[in-house]
This record gives C-alpha cells, structure tokens and sequence, in this order.
C-alpha cells in the first residue's frame, strides 16, 4: 500500500443488534447459532479507512467496538504505553448501534468526533457521554457539503440522505425520509480515488444517486430484502419504509433504483439479522450477486 491510496476495513456489517442477535432465533439467526458456514456471524455497522494505513478514521462507533479493535491488527496499539491507531470517529446520525461505541473510546485517549451540529447536539444532551471528557476528546461540527481533512491525505464530505429521528428519540407522528442533518452518507478521497458510505437510506434522491455514481466503491444501506420482512417474519410491526431505509428488492428497491450508477464495486452494508442475502447460496443472495452486488461482512476489505 501506498501513502496515496484509500483502504477500507469493514469492523462490522450488521444492522443493529448483530448476527446472530442475542435473543433471536429467526432462520437467519438460527443458521448462525448452528455453525457451519451457511451464515457468518456479524458485528454491527462500522467502517474504518485510512489513506496511510497507520492512522484511521471511524465510520460510526459501534456498541461492538471492543471485539471489532480486537479482529482488526491494524487498530492495536502499535508504541508506548498508550497508543491507538483511531485518530477520529464520524458518526453518521443518533441511532444506538451508530453512537453507542463512544462509551468503549472512553480511556482518556485523544482523538476526535466528527458530525453534524444536530447529530453532536444529540450526543451533547446525553450525559453518558461525559465520559469522553473533552479536554481529551475534541468535537468538531461539520457543515453539510464542505470538504475537509480529518486526517493527511484523507478528504472528507457530508451530505444529506433521507432518513429520520434515532428510535430512541421518536416521539409522536415521525417523518420518514426528511432530509437535514439527522442523517447523512459520507464521501471519502485519497489517491484520486473515492469510495461513499451510505448505512442508512429511505430513498434514492438526485443528490444521493449524483453522490453514487462514478464512485469507484460504495457502501448502501442493505437493511432488509423486502419492505414487510420484519411483519412477515414474525420479528415486528414495521415495514423498512417506516423505519427509514429501502428494501433490497422490488420496483422501488435498492438494486432497481440505483442500476444505472456506474461504479466498480457495490456493497450492502448494515444488513439485519432477518436478510435472507445473508443465508450463503439462498435465491436472495444470487439474485443480489448476480445484479452486480456484494454483500459486506465483518473483516472485509476494499483497497482503492
């Protein structure tokens, strides 16, 4: 690898709560529990690049931070008594498995929290998180489509993506797929190259589809193949819609609406515990590869 180029690492490639979630025993989870290959276990959602290999930048903080540092050599200390490769984490919006990670950063090593104004206001109003004391962990407010260097050589742009409130902050009538701060995907340049990350999305807007194309790899939302699975499944009362992101499949889903972007590589990410994609060899998973999809899983790497 050279200084001038875009590595990324994904930490975990779940959706909130892992796989096989804790307390599930879905199909999907099922097969992970059993063993054997059919299903392999995930982390939930994070992505760690760098443009040097020595220092990294966190795409969200997982609640499973600690085992993911612990499987990823590049992230152990590397000199002195105390050391980390993570020199900043981004957080893309409020949600648990997004945030939650910050609390496992808390040892009083320096580094820097990169979001939005309302996302760090969010962050700011939980007092949980005092435990990243600030005079040893920087916030920094970052506008909606300004570039800026996180770290040398890695350059770094937010923009909006439809979304809505964290759950846990959901009060009364939610709008679903608002655009502003609370959401955002993340574009990343080194070495003339770029990669986007988008883990949460309710819909495919111009911007979003502008933000995609001619990128040479991209991370996308791959929640749920199908809009009611949750309801069909017996696992809840939401379709993907209410719940902020698009389903795989369908008219209206992922693989049809962005299957005129051009890019070199295509991958699902934060993908849930009930996603038949996630079943090796199920009709799901080679309709999904054979649109020109890959499926993300923890451990993965893409080097640009």
């Amino acid at each position: 690898m050279t200084a001038s180029s875009l590595r990324a690492i994904v930490l975990g490639s779940a959706a909130g709560g892992g796989v096989p979630q804790w307390n599930c025993r879905c199909r999907v989870c099922r097969l992970a529990w059993e063993g054997g290959g059919k299903v392999r276990p995930r982390t939930q959602s994070s992505v760690a690049v760098s443009a040097d290999g020595e220092r990294w930048l966190l795409l969200n903080a997982s609640p499973d931070i600690r085992q993911q540092i612990w499987a990823t050599p590049a992230l152990h200390p590397q000199a002195g008594l105390r050391h980390s490769p993570i020199a900043a984490v981004l957080v893309t919006n409020g949600d648990v498995d997004h945030v939650t990670g910050l609390l496992g950063l808390r040892e009083r090593q320096p580094f820097v929290v990169y979001g939005t104004t309302e996302t760090l206001a969010t962050i700011a109003d939980n007092k949980i998180f005092q435990v990243m004391a600030e005079d040893c962990v920087e916030r920094s407010r970052i506008e909606l489509g300004r570039p800026f260097e996180p770290l040398p050589g890695l350059e770094v742009e937010l923009f909006s993506v439809p979304g809505k409130v964290p759950l846990w902050l959901e009060q009364g009538v939610v709008d679903v797929g608002e655009e502003g701060e609370k959401t955002v995907g993340v574009t990343i340049r080194a070495g003339g190259k770029r990669l986007v990350y988008i883990p949460g999305c309710a819909r495919p807007t111009t911007e979003v589809l502008a933000r995609l194309d001619g990128a040479d790899a991209f991370f996308f939302d791959g929640t749920l193949y199908d809009d009611d699975e949750m309801i069909r499944e017996g696992l809840g009362t939401k379709t993907g819609g209410r719940m902020g992101h698009m389903p795989i499949s369908g008219e209206t889903g992922t693989i049809a609406a962005l299957a005129g972007v051009a890019s070199r590589r295509r991958i699902f990410i934060h993908i849930n515990n009930s996603n038949p994609v996630l079943i090796e060899g199920s009709p799901e998973r080679r309709a999904t590869e054979e649109a020109g999809w890959e499926i993300a899983f923890d451990g993965m790497e893409v080097s640009l």
